[in-house]
């Protein structure tokens, strides 16, 4: 077990042994079994690890519930999964009103103290209803003795996906021999080997795939781990200073905050002790991953990978300097294949549909929907919805996902290469591009753009930037200026709520 850290509480990695222990011993106590769900509605904080482990020692799969959820969404979730216990932080229990049912058993967190400060929490109940448990006290009663240990499942996490309720990406129970590739996996992808050791900042969301994963991998194997609350760019090199970090998990717009702090901040902490970074989640601008390795060195990491799939392709510095725009090659033991629209598979540098191989051991399917896991199967592989080419060499370049491509009079158009142009253009923050409905063309590109705090610009200004670097059928005709894109905590805007509304006007679904 690890040492973790948040704010001033320090768990030590014996007391992490017994707590873990305690909780695991508990939900034996009350009924919890193998392939059993313990729902998690928390952000990073002890519990969420101690829980998390002690379930899968009995075999249980963790489904880890996104705390930004409206109480209607978290209700389709812990309805769908069949969660018999939810652990949930204090604040958050407004929004699993309506969620509870009778056969669930509900424990509280207080939220901490960090935690309340960071996201300006200062409203907490009161009272609890009398059937919720306090999970500090509940655990001070539970067996130290812990139970005989199960294969952990991985965590059953709940893709968001583009259209629809979310669907929960449910693995087949795992055999010794799972355990043993996915270490392999863990330690190719985010450098954490357990017998170097490592210290780890945290501070991507635990109910998303990868930082769950990260998060996880990294508490069961010891080392040191960070929490920082919420993710604050000079406290985030504050920390990484402080404790000595070598190893963190974190998305490309922490780059670019990270990058628009002054020079004599950005110079101001030791950054030397970082070993090994990686990212992944959403698309990394060229120009954003060489500025972060000429700062940190050669430490910059990527990965491209999915909830259904796990990890399937990454890249080095090296690599990410002299082919840029690649996601590297696939990993050891993984098959990466395009296939076009008639199936067949595609020559190298031809743009197809990207599927890749299920290893042994690891298969999946989609809780409750055995079918949406065969509709998206070719040869045996399975594909995220993302499109993209090889090269000669085998290094994996995307495209954009094919929910994504616009068709325009018949032409097809991807918007993440029109982001990327639009994103090297000084005053732009942050953009996203969608195809709308269109009467002659089908569809006609549509651009959502944040600028940078004090600039303007009208849409003239953003196409006229975007003629010399793109065709001009794929300059977006219809450009508007938002303060704050709606976004996810992996980086990823949700493209969704900007298109939605001109779908549904037009009586079409997307």
């Amino acid at each position: 077990m690890s040492e973790l850290i948040s704010g001033n509480r320090v768990l030590t990695d014996a007391e992490m042994a017994i707590a873990v222990n305690k909780a695991a011993s508990g939900f034996q106590k009350m009924g919890v079994k193998a392939g059993d769900c313990v729902a998690l509605m928390m952000r990073n904080d002890f519990p969420f690890i101690i829980a998390s482990i002690a379930a899968g020692q009995l075999g249980a799969y963790v489904t880890p519930v996104n705390w930004h959820y409206t109480p209607a969404e978290t209700k389709y979730i812990l309805n769908d999964c069949g969660a018999r216990f939810l652990v949930v932080h204090t604040d958050l229990l407004p929004q699993i009103e309506g969620s509870v049912h009778a056969d669930m058993t509900v424990m509280v967190v207080e939220t901490p103290a960090e935690i309340a400060a960071a996201y300006k929490i200062s409203d907490l109940p009161v009272s609890l209803p009398e059937s919720y448990l306090k999970w500090d006290l509940w655990l001070e009663e539970q067996d130290p003795n812990g139970v005989e240990e199960k294969l952990a499942p991985a965590s059953m996490i709940y893709t968001s996906g583009t259209t629809g309720h979310p669907k929960g990406v449910k693995r087949h129970p795992p055999t010794a021999e799972t355990i043993v590739r996915r270490l392999e996996s863990v330690i190719a992808g985010f450098g954490l080997d357990p017998q170097l050791g490592y210290v780890v900042l945290m501070n991507g969301p635990m109910y998303h795939t990868a930082p769950n994963g990260y998060g996880i991998h990294a508490c069961k194997n010891g080392g040191k781990i960070i929490f920082e609350a919420k993710f604050d760019p000079e406290e985030m090199l504050q920390l990484i200073e402080q404790h000595k970090v070598t190893h963190m998990h974190i998305v490309p717009t922490m780059f670019s905050r990270l990058l628009k702090l002054p020079e004599n901040i950005r110079n101001k902490y030791d950054v030397s002790s970082l070993q090994f970074i990686v990212h992944g989640a959403a698309p990394c601008p060229a120009e954003i991953k060489k500025a972060m390795i000429d700062w940190w060195g050669p430490v910059i990491n990527e990965y491209y990978g999915g909830t259904e799939t796990g990890l399937i392709s990454v890249l080095n510095s090296a690599d990410a300097l002299t082919r840029p725009g690649t996601v590297g090659k696939q990993m050891i033991r993984r098959e990466v294949r395009v296939f076009g629209d008639d199936g067949q598979e595609l020559e190298p540098n031809e743009i197809g549909d990207i599927y890749v191989d299920v290893p042994e051991g690891s298969d999946f399917t989609y809780h409750g929907n055995d079918q949406k896991r065969t509709d998206i199967s070719h040869e045996g592989m399975v594909t995220l919805g993302d499109m993209g080419y090889k090269d000669e060499e085998g290094f994996i370049y995307l495209c954009d996902r094919r929910n994504d491509m616009v068709i325009s009079g018949g032409v097809n158009i991807y918007p993440a290469e029109i982001e990327l142009a639009l994103s090297q253009m000084p005053i732009v923050k942050d953009c996203a591009v969608f195809g709308i409905p269109h009467e002659d063309f089908g569809e006609t590109l549509c651009s959502y753009v944040e600028l940078e705090d004090g600039e303007t610009a009208d849409p003239f200004d953003i196409q006229g930037f975007l003629k010399d670097k793109l065709a001009s059928y794929k300059i977006p005709r219809i450009i508007k200026f938002s303060k704050n894109l709606p976004r996810e905590d992996s980086g990823k805007i949700f493209k969704r709520k900007l298109r939605a509304p001109y779908w549904e006007e037009s009586g079409r679904k997307i």
